[in-house]
């Protein structure tokens, strides 16, 4: 049905009259990978101002992790206490037991309120990242619904879903699980540096020389850790793509004994997976333990140092235990950070994605403020010189004019990429055109709203789209408002209803994923049900009745009759003998009008229609 001399390797995505063919950018070769991931600055900062969004809940958190983070800094302070109040001379160990038994029930209650404090934090910060979340997620599919038909014509299905769930997931688990402990590495490392310097200027100078080290190692390693991780998603998405066209062309593919050919096709894209994560997940599990062994290298220089200073009686043995300690808590901070440095690379990535949707040029609509009434349609449609492709290197519609009058049945025919689709495609504006004009009772519909356009065209497509609900939701799709009565009488012209009545729940008959419970012809009844309550101006027949068998298709016939009356109705379609009545019959070839009449004059002019006539009926 679709022009095979469209936008080359398209996927088909939604609805069918758009771009088809092969797999498109989003399949194998979609998404190669680049050498240099997008500025992570910059994802952070929006991630940032999502956490903004909810501000109540960020500040409760940080209270809590500021909170937490004192309780931490008085511990060792409280232990240096303990410590000293043992002494101990050359003969004699003495103890004030009173001053101990205070500092240690004083510890006590310090440990007590940090768990407290670690609770509401970890509470506080799992709401907070779901929130977020939620609210990124609903703008990434708010956003997607107002993309232009072309851009899911051009990606495919899975590439989509993956940034939907994948990429926001792993957003979602870093959030949860890395946003408390960067803000509480901050608040520890700022703290702990402050009491070391407090305690000893000199041994806190020794206990930094190793950073500088760390940090190198870090640096190198990130840049290979940020590349991997994004080609691992990119990989991903890749594999739900292919995954989701295998699962929908199941029956093609075992019907040309493919199995085998697309189980070695996913085995090279679960290859190149699994090749990109063991990378990430190395590359990002060495940044730990390296600063593990940075930590060790800066915890040996404080003992060696402490003890030192502790024999020449210039510190205490209480005030060593304390500054190891505070040690320890500025060094564990960034191994933490280092440890969940995979996950919030991985997440960084999944936001670039997420991102880079939202940042997609929405479908433009200059006409979306002007005035129109879709009750004052009447349905004269004008094609003047217009020119367009989906390529600019291919026209598939050359200086294209068509005048149809109010309530006229246009019918298109022509061979398999002679640009009948690609009308229907203009009409609706799902794809605006290069050059010439088009007009909707006199008006340029691209000052019209596309919304108010749209609602004024009814669709009937070659493959019907149905939706997860019941036959009687399905069918009030095409009007929201519409009484029980008036689905019943829509299905009735469209005859749905005798076999929906058959049905053990009838109208309430729930269906699964684009109504596979039901025949093909079903649901092609369903979708003209839809249509007829719809009760649009314009009417667009795309090989409607292509699935039915004939015996139905003569019931059809004359519902469509019915429903074509008094209405503008394009009807596209290869089967001939469902276009006699036409009032003007297009034939189309190569993108331009090659004769035009009913179907008497174009069988007298014994040219291309005749041709196309006497190949069906030859066969028939």
């Amino acid at each position: 049905m679709a022009e095979n001399n469209k936008a080359p390797q398209q996927v088909q995505m939604g609805p069918p009259g758009r771009p088809g063919g092969g797999r498109g950018p989003g399949g194998p070769g979609m998404g190669m990978p680049r050498e240099k991931p997008k500025n992570s600055a910059k994802t952070l900062r929006r991630l940032l101002s999502y956490l903004g969004k909810s501000k109540a809940l960020l500040i409760g958190m940080i209270m809590m992790v500021l909170l937490m983070t004192l309780t931490q800094l008085i511990g060792p302070m409280l232990q240096r206490e303990a410590i000293d109040t043992m002494t101990i001379t050359e003969t004699n160990l003495h103890i004030d037991f009173d001053a101990l038994i205070k500092t240690l029930t004083l510890m006590g209650i310090v440990y007590v309120i940090g768990v407290v404090f670690n609770f509401f934090q970890g509470w506080l910060s799992a709401t907070l990242s779901q929130q977020t979340v939620r609210k990124m997620r609903n703008d990434l599919f708010t956003k997607m619904s107002k993309l232009p038909v072309k851009y899911f014509d051009t990606h495919t299905h899975g590439e989509l879903m993956s940034r939907l769930t994948n990429d926001v997931d792993n957003v979602s688990n870093t959030l949860s699980q890395s946003l408390s402990t960067l803000i509480s590495s901050a608040l520890t490392v700022i703290g702990s540096l402050t009491m070391m310097l407090y305690f000893s200027p000199l041994m806190t100078l020794i206990s930094l020389i190793a950073i500088p080290l760390g940090l190198w190692l870090v640096s190198l390693i990130s840049k290979k850790t940020r590349k991997y991780f994004k080609r691992q998603q990119e990989s991903l998405g890749e594999m739900n793509g292919h995954i989701e066209e295998m699962i929908t062309g199941q029956k093609t593919v075992l019907a040309f004994s493919r199995t085998e050919i697309v189980i070695d096709e996913f085995d090279e894209i679960n290859k190149k997976l699994r090749n990109y994560s063991i990378q990430a997940q190395i590359w990002g599990g060495v940044v730990g333990p390296v600063m593990n062994m940075i930590g060790n290298i800066s915890f040996t220089l404080v003992a060696i140092s402490g003890g030192l200073l502790a024999a020449n009686g210039l510190i205490s043995i209480g005030t060593i235990q304390a500054f190891v300690q505070y040690s320890k808590q500025f060094t564990r901070p960034v191994s933490e950070v280092a440890n969940q440095y995979a996950m919030i690379q991985s997440a960084l990535s999944g936001a670039e994605r997420v991102f880079e949707v939202m940042d997609t040029i929405p479908e433009e609509d200059n006409g979306r403020n002007n005035p129109f009434e879709v009750s004052e349609v009447k349905g004269n449609v004008y094609f003047e010189n217009v020119n367009f492709g989906y390529t600019e290197e291919k026209m598939v519609l050359k200086d294209f004019s068509i005048n149809v009058k109010a309530g006229e049945k246009i019918a298109l025919v022509g061979p398999t990429g002679a640009g009948k689709t690609t009308v229907v495609n203009l009409i609706t504006r799902f794809y605006d055109i290069n050059s010439g004009i088009i007009t909707l009772d006199g008006v340029n519909i691209e000052e019209l709203p596309k919304d108010g356009l749209r609602s004024s065209i009814g669709i009937v497509l070659q493959d019907t789209v149905l939706f997860t609900g019941t036959i009687r939701d399905n069918i009030r799709f095409g009007r929201l408002d519409a009484t029980d009565e008036e689905i019943i009488a829509a299905a009735k012209m469209a005859y749905a209803h005798e076999f929906i009545s058959r049905l053990p729940d009838g109208y309430d008959t729930e269906l699964s994923e684009q109504g596979s419970n039901l025949s093909q012809g079903q649901r092609q009844l369903l979708s003209i049900a839809r249509a007829i309550l719809a009760d649009p101006k314009i009417l667009i027949l795309d090989e409607a009745t292509s699935s039915i068998d004939t015996r139905t298709e003569m019931h059809i016939q004359k519902a469509m009759i019915t429903l074509m009356e008094g209405r503008t109705s394009f009807i596209i379609a290869h089967r001939l003998s469902t276009i006699r009545d036409a009032d003007i019959i297009l034939v189309l070839d190569g993108g331009q009008i090659v004769e035009k009449g009913s179907h008497a004059s174009l069988l007298k002019q014994n040219g291309h229609y005749k041709k196309l006539y006497d190949m069906q009926f030859s066969r028939a």
